[in-house]
């Protein structure tokens, strides 16, 4: 008889930072550790000082100084591998989200109906409430490169909401193959099954690539609004040249590993999403 496997935590958070507002910083630690359950936060600091050392003094907290700076993903992984044989779920969270006390605890309980979900992602919010539309179809090359740099706003409107998946009112739970690396709540076994983030990615199209392999694992990668965070975001890819250039590096790579025209299961996995909201949607 094979004996059922003891967790130490409940779910470890990871959570990486490069110089950030101490205060927005706070805001996302204590919205992780306003929780009964057992926890782990691992703070892996990519700043060239460690002046977020002491950010937060809590048994719970663990702080990583890694001025190496290897990447979002690659930085994430140190946190999943060294936590993974002892946790049963991972967040995966940015330190510009805060959110409200049994946001956890109604995802992990949503999870443990179903252990077929690897991944799930909640409604996202801007602090004004507005919705963020971060549950996606899997991008072609056209859908990424016009949505960003298309001057037809009418055309690049409709590219986007489809995309975007907007038809779906973002009020119903459902199985989407690309979820937002803001907030991502995984099945740790599901985790080390596909070996983490892809430590190729610096930045930039690691929740693209993570969601994705999650999916050709055989696990459901869902969106579930009925919980939702608040994510403080300020779209910064095109501000500087150094993230234009990440940006584009991260987008060749994907397609590089993926398939450009020929992406064998894209049509196929967003043919299904779209047909299947509209089925939910009935």
């Amino acid at each position: 008889m094979k004996q059922k496997k003891e967790f130490v935590y409940d779910i470890v958070c990871s959570l990486v930072i490069y110089k950030n507002d101490r205060k927005q910083l706070l805001d996302a630690i204590d919205s992780f550790l306003n929780t009964d359950l057992e926890v782990k936060l691992v703070l892996i600091d990519n700043s060239p000082t460690n002046d977020l050392a002491n950010i937060k003094i809590d048994s719970r907290v663990e702080y990583v100084h890694n001025p190496s700076n290897p990447g979002y993903g690659t930085s994430h992984n140190i946190g999943i591998k060294k936590f993974s044989d002892i946790s049963k779920y991972h967040l995966v969270l940015n330190p510009d989200i805060y959110y409200s006390k049994g946001v956890i605890e109604e995802i992990i309980s949503f999870m443990e109906k179903d252990k077929t979900i690897g991944l799930v992602m909640p409604k996202v919010l801007y602090p004004n409430g507005k919705i963020q539309y971060l549950a996606k179809l899997l991008p072609s090359p056209f859908d990424f490169f016009t949505r960003r740099f298309l001057p037809f706003k009418k055309l690049k409107k409709r590219i986007s909401d489809k995309f975007e998946l907007k038809f779906s009112g973002y009020d119903i739970i459902m199985d989407v193959p690309y979820l937002s690396g803001c907030f991502m709540v995984f099945n740790t076994e599901v985790l080390k099954k596909i070996n983490g983030f892809d430590e190729k990615i610096f930045m930039h199209m690691e929740d693209l690539d993570i969601t994705r392999r999650c999916n050709e694992a055989g696990f459901r990668t869902v969106f579930f609004p009925h919980q939702f965070v608040y994510h403080d975001h300020l779209y910064k890819t095109f501000l500087t040249f150094s993230n234009l250039k990440m940006y584009f590096s991260s987008a060749f790579y994907y397609f590089n590993k993926w398939g450009w025209i020929f992406d064998k299961n894209r049509k196929t996995v967003n043919k299904f999403t779209i047909e299947n909201i509209m089925r939910l949607k009935k």
